[in-house]
């Protein structure tokens, strides 16, 4: 069971049942991997909706170490989501929002 006051979420992928979850280590990844200065700078950049399939998988797989899956990227690029692309794009989407917050609680 997944605890969104913790930032985490539930995401199908390969058909199977998984928890993600961006931890400070997990932010601390994506900072380097997209350059950013510091979490300022990097939920500004994800508040542009403008990613690309490399950068989900980036997220995705830090969601997935930061839940303390041993999963590396190029394992994550292989998976399948449910919807295709559509289907990863709601899982970055609802990832960034448990970890920065829309005021969703569900």
């Amino acid at each position: 069971m997944v605890n969104r006051h913790r930032g985490e979420i539930a995401a199908k992928l390969d058909g199977r049942d998984w928890v993600l979850c961006l931890t400070l280590g997990a932010l601390a990844e994506l900072e380097s991997a997209f350059d950013a200065e510091d979490v300022s700078a990097l939920t500004q950049r994800f508040s542009t909706g403008k990613l690309a399939a490399a950068d989900m998988i980036r997220i995705i797989g830090a969601g997935l170490r930061g839940a303390g899956h041993t999963l590396e990227n190029d394992e994550v690029k292989e998976m399948q989501a449910e919807g295709d692309a559509v289907g990863f794009a709601r899982i970055v989407a609802d990832l960034l929002s448990a970890t920065f917050g829309s005021g969703d609680t569900q």
